[in-house]
């Protein structure tokens, strides 16, 4: 599950015709796929919505309306949260199922994405603008994966006998923590789901999950899916809407008993304190990045340039892990950024369903307009643009790819997330310096360094305050492994065997006994 572009053959590149027949072997996207599920998914059903109110999803391709989708609202939260709380009471379905049971209907669900996956790659790209082809290889499978792997994890979450002093028998027991809100984001709708259900479901939570608001279709094709593997009614109940309203609800809701949330940090702010001020629910955030990506002057260029460039750009650029604060040793900064420039020059930006297209349009106007305000930041801070820095096209809301040097470090382009497809690239010279300068920032999410040298990558990935620290890559990312980030990057982990602990309760179990033997 990595962010790499799908490589093809240097011998195709370099021939049309052979390039043509391949793409012609290439799964293809459905043509104007039905959109079938716009309600609300409460306790196994749809629902209107109790205001009434609807909002339209879009295709930011073309800016054009898809549909209207049902708004749910703090009445809608507060009948999710009763489904979701009968489901987990004492002596209900899902309480009495056995572990394995709820590993099987995970894995039912993994099977059901990968049935529809061709269909849900099609709609995916046409409300996100990512295309089509890396959401069918990268995205769907990459949920798919962490379905799968979360099932298997389902009967093996115990605890342990302690050794207590006295004549006690002592052990420990993982339990559900309850309900769980789950609040995802617009710029990997498909996986943010699996990463939240995934490991809420394999410890026996129950769930109330708020799909962005830009991008709610593939999520609640998702929903008819749960439905349809068996999962019994109002364990996973799924409410498009907005955050000052949906989201808000559920992070101050006194029935929900943890919220977990990926998105920008001034919004994690605004859940950690209305969980705080509510019932004091447990918290997990995956927020923002401002992450470095540091090359030094031994390290492989052809693979450093590639790979800073996938990392940036990547998605247009709408990736928390973006590497947009790349540090180049000073001997070989010209080479690097000539090099970067020309390869920034050479991304295919288009239609998400052109399977030729590297880089779609940005979510919406508003993330098209603020990333073009970054960029006459840039400018008017002194910063040399190397190539890009306008909209693109006279529909939808696409930015051209683009790369910045002479950046300094004071720059609001080099502290701020910009979100979008901006290359920033600043020279270093010493390895103390880099490392004093990579860490001068708020966040600490990922950081990635590029050498062939041993000592310096060690000595680099211990001193980052980060999460993630990739050696000789970028995005590198799976299932199998912990992610979360540093300072204002977030709390807390998801994937992996610590993905689990953030969805369970422990609790001690001790009894007195006549006598003790060992």
């Amino acid at each position: 599950m990595t962010s790499s572009k799908i490589e093809i053959p240097g011998e195709l590149k370099s021939d049309p015709a052979a390039l043509m027949a391949s793409l012609q072997l290439m799964p293809s996207p459905v043509p104007n796929p039905e959109i079938q599920y716009t309600k609300l998914f409460i306790n196994n059903e749809w629902h209107n919505s109790v205001s009434g109110k609807v909002f339209p999803a879009h295709n930011p391709a073309t800016g054009e309306q898809i549909c209207e989708v049902q708004e749910a609202d703090k009445a809608d939260v507060d009948k999710a949260v009763q489904a979701a709380r009968l489901a987990f009471s004492l002596g209900s379905v899902w309480r009495r199922m056995d572990a394995s049971e709820r590993g099987r209907l995970l894995s039912k669900l993994a099977d059901l994405v990968e049935r529809d996956s061709v269909y849900l790659a099609t709609l995916e790209s046409l409300n996100s603008g990512k295309p089509f082809l890396p959401t069918l290889f990268v995205d769907l499978q990459g949920t798919i994966k962490t379905l799968r792997y979360f099932a298997g994890y389902a009967d093996k979450i115990h605890g342990t006998s302690i050794p207590m002093d006295g004549e006690y028998l002592t052990f420990t027991r993982f339990e559900p923590i309850g309900v769980c809100g789950q609040i995802i984001p617009w710029n990997f709708p498909l996986m943010m789901t699996a990463w939240k259900l995934g490991p809420a479901i394999a410890c026996g939570n129950t769930v109330v999950l708020k799909p962005a608001e830009q991008t709610p279709l593939t999520c609640l094709h998702i929903a008819a899916l749960i439905k349809e593997a068996g999962f019994p009614p109002g364990v996973i109940n799924i409410l498009p809407g907005f955050g000052p309203t949906a989201g808000a609800a559920i992070a101050s809701h006194m029935g929900i008993d943890k919220v977990a949330f990926t998105g920008s940090t001034e919004v994690g702010k605004l859940i950690q304190e209305a969980a705080g001020k509510s019932n004091l629910k447990r918290v997990t955030l995956e927020l923002g990045g401002k992450s470095p990506n540091i090359i030094f002057a031994d390290a492989d260029m052809d693979l450093a340039v590639e790979q800073a460039h996938q990392g940036v750009f990547f998605n247009a650029g709408q990736c928390c892990t973006a590497g947009s604060r790349i540090f180049v040793e000073e001997s070989i900064y010209d080479e690097f950024v000539r090099r970067s420039v020309e390869r920034a020059k050479r991304r295919i930006v288009g239609s998400p369903f052109d399977p030729t297209t590297e880089q779609g349009p940005q979510i919406s106007r508003e993330q098209q307009n603020r990333v073009l305000g970054f960029i006459q930041s840039g400018i008017s801070e002194g910063a040399k643009m190397e190539c890009g820095g306008k909209a693109v096209g006279l529909k939808g809301f696409f930015v051209e790819p683009t790369v910045f040097s002479n950046v300094r470090d004071d720059m609001l382009i080099a502290r701020e997330e910009i979100f979008g497809p901006v290359q920033l690239i600043m020279k270093f010279k010493t390895t103390e310096e880099v490392i004093e300068r990579a860490n001068n920032t708020d966040y600490g999410l990922v950081a990635a360094v590029f050498t062939n040298n041993i000592n310096k990558a060690m000595t680099i990935t211990t001193a980052m305050q980060a999460g993630t620290v990739w050696i000789n890559c970028f995005n590198a990312l799976s299932t199998q492994c912990p992610f979360g980030g540093y300072k204002m990057s977030g709390n807390g982990r998801e994937l992996g065997e610590s993905g689990l602990k953030e969805y369970s309760e422990v609790k001690t179990i001790t009894m007195k006994l006549v006598a003790k033997n060992s």
